[in-house]
């Protein structure tokens, strides 16, 4: 297959490549490199089958070029601002680089005559639930930041091109993803931070918020399952782990796995870490695990995993 990879440098994308390789597909990655990292890029590059091209999604014309001059069999979107608290500081940042980058995919994809989408969405669509877990048809959805409010716009736009172009759409809404590369999240602040200073280390909040996190590899094994075995013209799902790890957890285990002693926490207090966090997230996975798949590391694991992985990356050699 010819495949388009948006967000190429990213963290899901980097650990995305080596299995389209392996697949033997012809890939090509989209990047600014505002989030993504060249050494990310670098891994890559060296293989033929990869192809990289770096510019802003936002330039509809390019994106409109490259896919009628490639005609991509799939598009893996992975592009967006995936640092919810940024997004509160610039209000149109995430309509840009989230909805209106979704909507130059999904008009390029139409004009290329390319039929297939599989889209990064988030959680955070749901806001503050009163189900929880929450399942997929909770309705009505109230995001609380702007990142959510873009993710919400981009599943609908999705689902008004599929409904009139017949592009068949897979929407992934994620818990929190942790594993190696990472370019931000818990426990990659945590490791900077405890790397700059060993005595102290500073939690958002209160540390009691809790959400499930999901380790890469499940991450990229459930998206590529769905999109084997599911076959609406549009497919959603909840991707994530039963239960939660909290903050405090994820400090302690860094900590730990750091080689750390008396190191002193400092709350910046209050129940979230940002506007717009929310700070008590569990997913039903059911539709998930009726389609057959089932993660192989439960939240626990999946963030002491992530951790080990963090701490060998960052640390000075």
């Amino acid at each position: 297959m010819k495949i388009v990879v948006t967000g190429a440098a990213g963290f899901i994308a980097t650990n995305l490549l080596p299995r389209l390789f392996k697949g033997g597909h012809e890939v090509h990655g989209i990047d600014n490199f505002f989030l993504g990292k060249r050494e990310f890029i670098a891994r890559s590059t060296s293989n033929s089958q990869f192809h990289f091209h770096e510019f802003d999604l936002l330039d509809r014309e390019r994106v409109v070029g490259l896919f009628q001059q490639i005609k991509p069999d799939l598009v893996w979107h992975l592009a967006a601002n995936s640092d919810i608290s940024f997004g509160t500081k610039y209000t149109d940042f995430d309509l840009k680089g989230g909805t209106l980058v979704t909507y130059n995919i999904l008009e390029a994809m139409r004009i290329a005559g390319t039929k297939e989408l599989i889209f990064s969405s988030s959680g955070a669509i749901y806001g503050e639930p009163r189900v929880m877990p929450t399942p997929e048809n909770y309705g009505p959805i109230l995001p609380i930041s702007l990142y959510a409010a873009s993710k919400v716009a981009c599943e609908t736009l999705i689902t008004a091109f599929a409904s009139n172009y017949g592009i068949r759409s897979w929407i992934y809404r994620f818990g929190n993803i942790a594993g190696p590369f990472p370019t931000h999240g818990v426990i990659h602040d945590f490791v900077l931070k405890l790397l700059r200073d060993p005595t102290r280390l500073e939690i958002l909040g209160d540390g009691r918020q809790s959400k499930p996190y999901v380790h890469v590899e499940d991450c990229l094994d459930g998206m590529m399952f769905g999109h084997q075995r599911a076959k609406e013209n549009v497919n959603y799902f909840n991707l994530a782990v039963a239960g939660s790890t909290s903050v405090n957890e994820i400090a302690d285990w860094t900590i730990a796995a750091m080689g750390l002693d008396n190191v002193r926490i400092d709350y910046t207090g209050g129940s979230r870490g940002w506007p717009g966090d929310v700070p008590q997230v569990r997913l039903d996975t059911h539709r998930m695990e009726a389609l057959g798949w089932h993660p192989q590391m439960s939240s626990a694991e999946a963030v002491r995993r992530a951790i080990r992985e963090t701490v060998e990356q960052l640390r000075p050699r």
